[in-house]
């Protein structure tokens, strides 16, 4: 099997190839439909950027119906902290985090509940919830310190068969694409 960096370079090139703009919609659509999505009290949702996903729109649709929306802040010492915004306007993009917009850091962390929803970015997917991300473990790290639901959001294309997998990743509970939802099992 490949190393993992060979194989993010792989999917990074994948999933912006796959890109479209009816396939962010799609999977937005269906996560807006998703029970757990519905039931959630605080929903941890990433500010995507580049290839991945789309996630702006499903933002503000959440916002619209009132749902808590948290982000991450990505620390210098690899743990990461979610913060609570009333607006998308309340990202910022940082510098030190490649440009990726985040929340202020005085903003207030959210209160997780056994009905909180993390939607968890990635490169590639196996549909037992296995994750190949972006190396730096900030979500393992987060994960393995929050129970909470996770739905990752990729391209058809990116589920794959089989991903390397050490002790410390950790699955996903759901993966949407734009053509399915998947629920993970062992």
């Amino acid at each position: 099997m490949q190393d993992k960096k060979q194989l993010r370079k792989y999917f990074s090139e994948l999933r912006k190839s796959a890109k479209t703009t009816d396939r962010d919609q799609r999977i937005a659509e269906r996560v807006i439909e998703n029970d757990l999505v519905k039931r959630a009290d605080t929903v941890l949702l990433f500010a995507s950027f580049g290839s991945e996903p789309d996630t702006w729109a499903l933002a503000q649709h959440l916002l619209e119906a009132g749902k808590q929306l948290s982000y991450p802040r990505c620390g210098a010492n690899g743990i990461m902290t979610f913060h609570t915004v009333d607006a998308l306007s309340q990202l910022v993009e940082n510098p030190n985090s490649y440009g990726i917009r985040e929340p202020d850091e005085k903003l207030p962390c959210p209160v997780i509940s056994s009905d909180t929803v993390c939607i968890v970015p990635g490169l590639s997917f196996t549909e037992n919830g296995g994750r190949l991300g972006y190396g730096g473990g900030f979500y393992d790290r987060f994960l393995a310190q929050n129970i909470v639901h996770t739905i990752a959001l990729a391209y058809e294309e990116c589920i794959s068969d089989k991903l390397p997998e050490e002790q410390h990743d950790l699955r996903v509970d759901i993966i949407v694409t734009e053509e399915r939802t998947v629920l993970c099992s062992e």
